[in-house]
């Protein structure tokens, strides 16, 4: 093949690798800041040299065959390659979130049965590595990639430099297991997904195929590469694609690696998308966006200005995905020239099962099926999909296998949705959210949710109170507010427009589903304190319980807005 761009679909990334080294060896495929400033380029064929050394040192441990090896970091450069190097010496990789507690960094290691751990990108700041580096047990074999917190280990580079590098790998055949993800488990124990490489890579073909997405375009890593959606879009996608991946440093120098990178396709997840908007509109109040936009020439040149600060002027494609974004920010994005399509999936189906194609965005649909996908809705109203990226099944849990994929192979989702006339799928919330008030009603709260959540003064919200006659809503206050709270104690114009929006939403709902009161919560939800996913949604049973001991005094004071 003489052309750099693939012009057929391979098996797996390890067919990829071997083809993009040989087809454009000297072109970036990672470029990886660090925190003393210095930015390290690795071109395809520096990657697959790496890679091919480190699998002959695995190969060297005498590791039995299809081994499990867990990487625990944040995204980068050397996580690819880690990720690449556990497959070319024929083992079965397992991601850690690097924000996983330690009993779940020691159940993932202790259920996976991994046999060696990779420490990658930590710091101790803003992950868990300094509770998780107390559980590793004594001479647990591990290697430390670069960036790598201090840690007794051999250190990758040291590991390269002293081995020949594999000339010809046995690779994989597509069907084999590659992965078990441990999903981020919303509510209890995660549950460990078997993906083969034909499953990753099932939406990567898609990003070829619909979207054109060629070696030309760039992309940022950000989000955790042990979630599924950052994996298929980032590591499948630029192997499909051949596109260069740059990742980001740090929170404090994101908007710096974002300008670096200049992607030309980017993803995100609503909370991001929401924080993005809301930080323009501290800047810019939106009354003011408005009549500036209306300017001829000059509205133009305002939008191309706000997209380029955001640093998404280059953008071809803007996906959100992992839980709803407000139709009003959808909009607002789509006002500037960005036009975001939602991708819906899970990771039991690698993330490929419906998404909004260019021109197509309808209000509250997530889009058509993709390519090679079926979708039906069940007697309960539950979507079940059959996808070319659905698992294996859980790992060790052929019950609860059994129990999510039908006999005719399509996957219970646990969303509830409607399909309408020309094939758009419109999630309508979760069966496991569905909760009863005391009265006996069941509430369904994603909806209320979703109007609440188009304020400005809104980031984040949990609608519940299933021990009170009526529902509750949780409120978190957008970050440039909570901080406008703080300098001036004022409250009172904040807590009249909640007022008005809860009267305003209340008019809309049944009499069962009207909000009773609205509290807005002190301590905003994080990952830290367990409160949202590593992808960003709300933990929905966990804030409900850290309030439930309130919810009677609150409900006693008999006020539209309470404040924690």
């Amino acid at each position: 093949m003489g052309n750099t761009e693939v012009v057929e679909f391979y098996d797996t990334h390890l067919h990829y690798l071997l083809h993009w080294e040989k087809q454009i060896p000297d072109k970036d495929y990672c470029v990886q800041p660090t925190a003393n400033g210095e930015v390290i380029h690795y071109t395809w064929v520096e990657v697959g040299q790496q890679v091919r050394s480190m699998a002959s040192y695995l190969l060297s441990l005498n590791l039995p065959s299809k081994s499990s090896i867990a990487i625990y970091g944040k995204n980068s450069a050397h996580w690819l390659m880690a990720d690449l190097a556990i497959w070319m010496a024929g083992h079965i990789s397992v991601p850690l979130y690097p924000t996983l507690n330690a009993e779940g960094a020691s159940y993932v290691l202790e259920h996976s049965e991994a046999k060696l751990l990779f420490i990658g990108k930590l710091d101790g700041k803003a992950d868990s590595w300094n509770d998780v580096k107390k559980i590793i047990p004594e001479n647990f074999p591990c290697i430390c990639l670069p960036l790598a917190p201090e840690y007794d280990a051999p250190k990758w580079n040291d590991i390269i430099q002293n081995i020949q590098p594999l000339v010809n790998p046995t690779l994989p055949n597509k069907d084999d297991l590659a992965t078990i993800v441990y999903t981020s488990g919303s509510t209890g124990l995660p549950k460990g997904v078997m993906q083969t490489f034909s499953t990753l890579l099932a939406g990567a073909n898609e990003m070829r195929n619909t979207f054109g997405v060629t070696s030309s375009d760039r992309a940022l890593s950000y989000l955790p590469l042990a979630h599924v959606a950052e994996r298929i879009f980032i590591q499948s996608s630029s192997m499909v694609c051949g596109y260069t991946v740059y990742f980001a440093n740090s929170l404090e120098t994101f908007i710096e690696d974002l300008n670096r990178a200049k992607p030309t396709v980017f993803f995100s997840v609503p909370r991001l998308w929401t924080k993005f908007y809301l930080g323009i509109n501290e800047k810019i109040p939106p009354h003011v966006q408005k009549i500036l936009f209306k300017i001829p020439v000059l509205g133009k040149v305002i939008k191309e200005k706000l997209l380029a600060k955001l640093g998404l002027n280059n953008v071809r494609y803007a996906f959100t995905a992992s839980a709803p974004l407000p139709i009003d920010i959808i909009l607002w994005y789509r006002n500037l020239g960005l036009e975001l399509l939602e991708i819906y999936g899970m990771t039991e189906n690698c993330g490929y099962s419906h998404a909004t194609k260019v021109g197509q965005f309808a209000e509250g649909y997530v889009g058509h099926a993709q390519p090679k996908v079926e979708c039906k809705i069940d007697e309960n109203g539950e979507i079940l999909v059959k996808s070319p990226g659905t698992m294996l099944g859980y790992y060790k849990n052929p019950e609860k296998t059994a129990e999510d994929i039908t006999a005719d192979g399509f996957l219970r989702t646990g969303d509830m949705g409607e399909i309408d006339a020309v094939g758009r799928l419109k999630i309508t919330g979760r069966i496991k959210d569905i909760f009863k008030t005391s009265k006996g009603k069941y509430v369904m709260p994603v909806p209320t949710e979703q109007k609440i959540g188009n304020n400005e003064l809104v980031e984040s919200v949990c609608v519940g109170g299933s021990s009170l006659p009526q529902p509750v809503a949780f409120i978190m206050l957008a970050e440039d507010v909570r901080n406008h709270l703080k300098q001036n104690g004022k409250r009172d114009e904040v807590e009249a427009t909640l007022k008005s929006l809860r009267l305003k939403i209340n008019e809309a709902l049944e009499s069962h589903e009207k909000l009773s009161f609205m509290v807005v919560i002190n301590e905003p939800w994080t990952m830290e304190n367990d409160l949202l996913t590593p992808t960003m949604k709300i933990k929905r049973n966990k804030i409900e319980s850290r309030y439930e001991p309130s919810l009677e005094k609150w409900a006693s004071l008999k006020q539209e807005v309470v404040w924690e």
